[in-house]
């Protein structure tokens, strides 16, 4: 590897410079990489074939570190980025179903099925009591009470998919 020293004016430190195969080598990359790095603003391009070795391998190492503790590239940053928002939206939508249970707003599924099961029964066994009731009365006769009857239980068993 050949390294040149490049003097800059009285007081500040040389800069030391490499070619693009030298950067290449050291930092076992490929020339694709090496120019993704420069459009990044991770290697310092000097001019042609001249690169900064000092700076470019010092961004380049704070790069690596930030992959390496999670801070990552672009694409990591924005898949974080997403990750976290959606488990923000989840708790948070954990939490107002929580609220809405608790200010009674809710009801639990099972709770809502046997209510409507009940209900139901009820409201079946009441309508299969009509034509007895009305027969009882006298405002029906004994045909068109068993007519009703047939009626509903057909009705009943076509809705509820069984037997009435």
């Amino acid at each position: 590897m050949r390294i040149v020293s490049q003097l800059q004016q009285e007081g500040e430190a040389p800069v030391h410079c490499v070619s693009s195969a030298d950067l290449r080598a050291l930092l076992g990359i490929s020339p694709a990489m090496l120019t993704n790095l420069k459009q990044r603003g991770i290697a310092k391009h000097l001019g042609h074939n001249t690169w900064d070795l000092e700076a470019t391998v010092r961004a380049y190492v704070e790069h690596l570190r930030g992959i390496a503790s999670g801070r990552g590239g672009e694409d990591q940053v924005l898949a974080l980025t997403a990750e976290r928002a959606r488990l923000a939206k989840a708790q948070a939508d954990a939490q107002e179903l929580k609220n809405a249970q608790a200010r009674g707003e809710l009801i639990r599924a099972e709770d809502a099925e046997r209510e409507w099961s009940d209900f139901l029964r009820q409201l079946r066994a009441r309508l299969l009591a009509l034509p007895a009731r009305l027969r009882a009365d006298g405002a029906l006769d004994r045909e068109a009470s068993a007519a009703l009857d047939r009626a509903l239980r057909d009705a009943l068993a076509e809705l509820g998919g069984g037997d009435a």
